[in-house]
């Protein structure tokens, strides 16, 4: 493929830094916007900058957001339509598609709407009214806060009490110490099973052929254990549009080609063997999924992010294995602590024990003088890949490729991809959602 010209922007969070890096890499020109100017540093020494995305977009063939937000006012969707009004290639959302994430309750009626099949679901703006819900419907839920909190993922909490005592006591917890800031919440009713989640791309009139299966671990510990994280790691692998994808993405094909949607669009499901449960979406690139997923493809990623914005009927070849990412960390990640930050991890060296970078990505580093140093305050520096013929291949790789990194006081989860090897693959193959549809 000849050298194309990507831009690549970041309107909140700088996430997207890894995939401007492999695309820089494959030798098209690159320039890479940030907003957040605690981020700016994020990517120095990797990938080309620019400090106005706007001015520039005239130059590129592709524009690339990372994200749905840009400030209170506007979300990334909103502008991306507008460029594609002008004729621009975008990989990115649109208003109604940002809404997916956003409000948990559109989602559900867009579901609905198409014969999705949905777990039961309320909205409430009331705490009290929450709480005699479920008082008056004993039952395990789970609680996933609306508007400006959904983010916060300490208060995600899935509910383990039969009566749903635990719910009621978290809600008036809630009450007291985020009436404020939380304006409303939605309960979900808790399903057990396995949770996968079905990640497609889309070019703006259809879904690529190839569909992504990805397992989230978002707890900070192994087992499942502590504070909820963005992503601790995520294990994946890619196949055909079986059931899976058909009774979930496959009946919003329609829907998405009206919007103009491009780019990834991730459901997570709760599947058993009575049902796909849909629980929420990720309508953008989720992290660090990207990065695991650039490792598994295996022909020209700017070539398919470029087929993909111009609906060029992109085709990529995939990895036919297992393929596991984990995040590596510092303090005080998850949570924000200053003066931790900057006693423990701020300008950290980010040293390797081999001259290989292989299955090595990039979340918040720089390089400075040739050394990979760590840069914003986030604490989450490399992603480590690695994939297999098998999830234990997979996890092989990974983390022998961990063992010759070195930052000074590093941790990561050392059970990514565990539970599918514990029984969640058995168990999809089991209730036959791995196979080819028969619709």
């Amino acid at each position: 493929m000849e050298t194309k010209r990507f831009l690549f922007v970041s309107a909140d969070a700088a996430l997207i830094t890894d995939l401007a890096w492999q695309v820089h890499r494959e030798g098209h020109d690159v320039k890479y916007y940030i907003e957040a100017e605690s981020d700016r540093e994020i990517g120095d020494g990797f990938v080309p900058k620019t400090d106005d995305w706007e001015g520039d977009v005239d130059w590129a063939d592709v524009v690339v957001f990372d994200d749905i937000w840009v400030g209170s006012d506007i979300g990334t969707g909103e502008l991306a339509e507008e460029l594609r009004d002008r004729g621009t290639a975008v990989v990115g959302g649109t208003r109604n598609t940002d809404r997916l994430e956003e409000d948990r309750g559109y989602a559900m009626e867009v579901l609905e709407e198409h014969g999705v099949n949905t777990v039961e679901h309320h909205v409430f703006e009331d705490f009290d009214e929450g709480i005699g819900h479920v008082q008056e419907n004993p039952a395990p839920y789970v609680i996933k806060p609306l508007g400006e909190v959904q983010n916060v993922k300490r208060l995600l909490y899935v509910g383990n009490e039969d009566d749903g005592s635990d719910v009621v006591d978290v809600l008036r917890a809630y009450k007291k110490a985020w009436g404020h800031r939380m304006k409303g919440f939605q309960l979900q009713r808790k399903v057990e099973g396995v949770e996968v989640a079905i990640c497609g791309f889309f070019d703006g009139n259809e879904f690529i052929d190839r569909v992504n299966f990805n397992f989230e671990h978002k707890k900070l510990f192994p087992g499942n254990i502590g504070p909820s994280t963005g992503e601790m790691g995520t294990s994946m692998f890619w196949a055909g549009q079986n059931e899976l994808f058909e009774k979930t993405l496959g009946k919003l094909e329609g829907w998405l080609a009206n919007e103009g949607y491009v780019g990834s669009i991730d459901i997570n499901c709760i599947v058993n063997g009575t049902g796909i449960y849909p629980l929420e979406f990720t309508p953008r690139f989720g992290y660090p999924t990207i990065a695991l997923q650039e490792e598994s493809l295996e022909s020209s990623t700017g070539e398919f992010f470029y087929d993909l914005a111009h609906g060029n009927d992109p085709t990529p070849e995939v990895h036919r294995g297992y393929q596991i990412g984990v995040r590596v960390v510092l303090p005080p990640f998850p949570f924000d602590d200053e003066k931790t930050y900057d006693e423990n991890s701020r300008n950290a060296a980010v040293v390797f024990e081999t001259e290989s970078r292989e299955g090595i990505h990039l979340e918040d580093a720089k390089k400075v003088d040739g050394q990979w140093r760590v840069a914003g305050d986030n604490g989450m520096p490399i992603v480590v890949t690695g994939k297999g013929d098998t999830m234990g291949a997979a996890r092989e790789q990974a983390y022998g490729r961990i063992d010759e990194v070195l930052m000074p006081n590093m941790y990561y989860r050392d059970d990514i991809g565990e539970r599918w090897i514990d029984g969640d693959g058995d168990r999809l193959q089991a209730w036959g959602y791995l196979g080819p549809t028969d619709e």
